[in-house]
């Protein structure tokens, strides 16, 4: 199996003052083709790391990516670097001038000299293009490897992945064919999934790797083959051992996310949804309207976050327990009461950092659900910071949808 490393570039990304969101969309890109992602690095605008960091992962990986440093300005150093580690100079393309000028002429935005910056490549290179913005990326073959150069914004540098890179590594990097498939699953952990899963764990093709999230565990099957055809045959029959197994786990594929797969369920059995929060603060009303056409299935929801409002707005007389079994139940039957729906779904807890509801603990939450076969109410005792614990409370009400709808 062919192996990559990326490479990020940029002081900002040292500095923490923007997330590498590239260096991981593309993460979740490299195992869908087949190709192993075992590095990363980042380096600031310095020529000489640059350089560093590009041999060194030479050194180990068949394929290089680079994200950032391809723009105008004195600091984008890229480009100069790949052509010092290929052993060559830059060139300046005329067919990318007339390209940038033209650009610059339809946004009517003024030329300048510098901008020519971006029509340069290192010799032996070519240009990728970039519908989205000015910087074209590189394709820089270097000993019988290669450095796949991008730009940095995100709407230049997705499409440019999924397009002609996808491309140009399916046909030159991969061989063969690749078939892949992400299940993803809830209300069990890591290691007893693994458990479960068996000897399929350690099977070489197709492969099947856990990926653990907050609340959730998502598997990745990917399978090669000479032909697509047999790719796809062979994934499928690895899907089919998978889900004889965990299949009671599984919620969805892909992109799917939980609130997703519940919204759905619901809709097919003309069913609605009624939230009550107080604790998560209307994070899980978020995370259902999030999803498209949720409106078929989601009411609405009530965020009753001080003592007064559970009365004012729920319709709760005795507050005395706001972190409590019963104050969730009440939550959740208030919720399908006044919302009219046929699941009400109640959340207390605290979220932390400290505590200001006596000897409760940070992490203590109830959600209860309310619907037509009664009531239902789990204590959780989550660790983490603030936002994980809101996180997984509401990670939790969609579980217990879950498994109550399917």
């Amino acid at each position: 199996m062919k192996s990559a490393e990326i490479v990020s570039v940029g002081e900002e990304l040292l500095a923490g003052m923007i997330a590498d969101t590239n260096a991981q969309f593309l993460g979740g890109i490299l195992p869908e083709l087949g190709i192993l992602h075992r590095r990363r690095q980042t380096v600031g605008d310095d020529l000489p790391a640059i350089v560093s960091a590009l041999n060194l992962a030479l050194s180990r990986s068949d394929v290089v990516f680079t994200i950032g440093g391809l723009g105008p300005t004195e600091d984008d150093l890229t480009r100069l670097a790949i052509a010092e580690v290929m052993g060559v100079g830059l060139e300046t393309d005329a067919a990318a001038i007339e390209r940038l000028q033209a650009l610059f002429r339809s946004r009517k935005i003024a030329w300048t000299e510098r901008q020519a910056r971006q029509a340069q490549k290192p010799t032996g290179a070519f240009f990728v293009e970039n519908p989205n913005g000015t910087a074209p990326g590189l394709i820089c073959p270097v000993r019988g490897k290669f450095i796949i150069a991008l730009p940095g914004p995100r709407g230049e540098f997705q499409p440019m992945i999924n397009g002609p890179v996808r491309e140009f590594l399916s046909e030159n990097i991969v061989g063969g064919a690749i078939a892949s498939k992400v299940l993803r699953t809830c209300g069990i952990g890591e290691g007893l999934l693994e458990r479960e899963l068996g000897d399929l764990i350690d099977s070489k093709n197709p492969t099947i790797a856990p990926y653990a999230g907050l609340g959730e565990v998502k598997l990745r099957i990917v399978a090669t083959a000479e032909s697509q055809q047999s790719a796809d045959a062979l994934l499928l029959q690895f899907e089919t051992l998978v889900r004889d197994k965990v299949g009671g786990h599984i919620y969805g594929e892909g992109s799917c996310e939980l609130e997703s797969a519940v919204l759905a369920l619901l809709q097919s059995r003309d069913q609605t949804l009624g939230v009550c929060e107080s604790m998560t603060g209307g994070g899980l009303a978020q995370r259902l309207t999030a999803t498209p056409g949720a409106s078929a299935a989601f009411v609405g929801g009530l965020v009753a976050y001080q003592l007064s409002t559970k009365t004012t707005l729920a319709g709760i007389t005795d507050t005395s327990a706001p972190v409590s079994a019963e104050m969730a139940i009440k939550l959740a039957e208030a919720a399908r009461e006044k919302l009219g729906s046929t699941y009400g779904v109640g959340i207390t807890g605290n979220a932390g950092p400290t505590s200001d509801v006596g000897d409760k603990p940070v992490g203590l939450v109830y959600v209860a659900m309310s619907g037509p076969d009664g009531t239902t109410v789990e204590e959780h005792q989550f660790r983490g910071i603030r936002e994980d614990i809101r996180r997984r409370a509401t990670q939790v009400a969609l579980l217990m949808l879950w498994r109550s709808v399917k």
